[in-house]
């Protein structure tokens, strides 16, 4: 795992990121910035190396990091991201360019944002009960402010809900992956064990990718990341009309936003960080009255 980011770091820095990388495998993300130290925040704590990044040094890393073809990569940099080999996924920043109304070209990307990928298997496992009744999967959202784990939670259920178990048998998942970051695939192919019954549209814009899983994949469940326009709640209302079930995740600290949508799901899961930085959980059912 570690690896894949080493390979991407300027060589005059490479030893410094692979020993900090052992030693703490709780990092999270390495910030570049053009005129600063380099940053590798973890859980805990935030580390800052000598010396300044350079111009120099970042572009270095592009090179690196689009396999010397820069060029072949352009569309997924003018999106902001991209995800490498392991499922890291790089966020870009830099100047935009606009044509038409429309973000045309990234250049002189000056900023990048490594988030490392983990798989935390059986994370999940706690709150799978909570999202069955009667051996069916409710539709079931997940809330937590950004960065408590609320992508990770997601994956692990897809997997658990796929793969199924004693009590539940496993269901055909289709994952609508529009920033990647759920499978992290890499060429077409998932870097994330998101189960042996699912199937993926990586990269699709949320509306159209729900409405396609339901045309052509037949899935029992469809899962989505970071729900929120109102386009994203037009696709679930027509979905729950099919009989399909939605798992979801939606930036909130708290389940009250979404008394006005509340039909929608029969389990909200809210996720948040104890003292100890370790990650805590409350259930609430459709009238968003707590359960646990």
């Amino acid at each position: 795992m570690k690896q894949e980011i080493v390979h991407i770091i300027p060589l005059r820095w490479r030893k410094s990121v692979e020993k900090i990388l052992y030693e703490k495998t709780d990092t999270e993300e390495i910030r570049i910035r053009v005129g600063q130290p380099m940053e590798i925040r973890c859980r805990k704590e935030n580390l800052w190396l000598e010396d300044k990044v350079t111009v120099q040094d970042l572009e270095e890393m592009l090179v690196f990091i689009s396999e010397y073809s820069i060029y072949a990569y352009e569309e997924e940099i003018k999106q902001g991201f991209l995800t490498i080999e392991g499922g890291h996924r790089i966020g870009f920043a830099g100047q935009i360019r606009i044509e038409n109304g429309r973000v045309f070209r990234m250049t002189n990307i000056r900023f990048l944002n490594i988030r490392i990928a983990r798989e935390k298997k059986d994370c999940a496992r706690q709150i799978l009960d909570w999202i069955y009744e009667d051996g069916q999967v409710l539709n079931t959202l997940i809330i937590s402010p950004p960065g408590v784990g609320k992508t990770t939670y997601l994956r692990d259920c897809i997997r658990m809900i796929s793969n199924g178990r004693a009590e539940y048998p496993g269901k055909k998942v289709c994952v609508v992956d529009e920033r990647s970051e759920i499978g992290a695939c890499h060429l077409g192919v998932p870097q994330n064990d998101l189960g042996r019954r699912t199937d993926i549209l990586d990269n699709c814009p949320k509306k159209e990718g729900m409405m396609m899983a339901l045309r052509s994949m037949s899935p029992e469940v469809i899962a989505v990341d970071e729900l929120g326009s109102n386009e994203d709640w037009e696709a679930i209302e027509q979905i729950l009309l099919c009989g399909c079930r939605i798992l979801g995740t939606m930036h909130g600290d708290n389940p009250f936003f979404m008394m006005d949508k509340k039909k929608l799901f029969q389990r909200y899961i809210l996720l948040y960080r104890k003292e100890d930085g370790e990650r805590g959980f409350r259930v609430y059912n459709q009238e968003i009255r707590r359960l646990c």
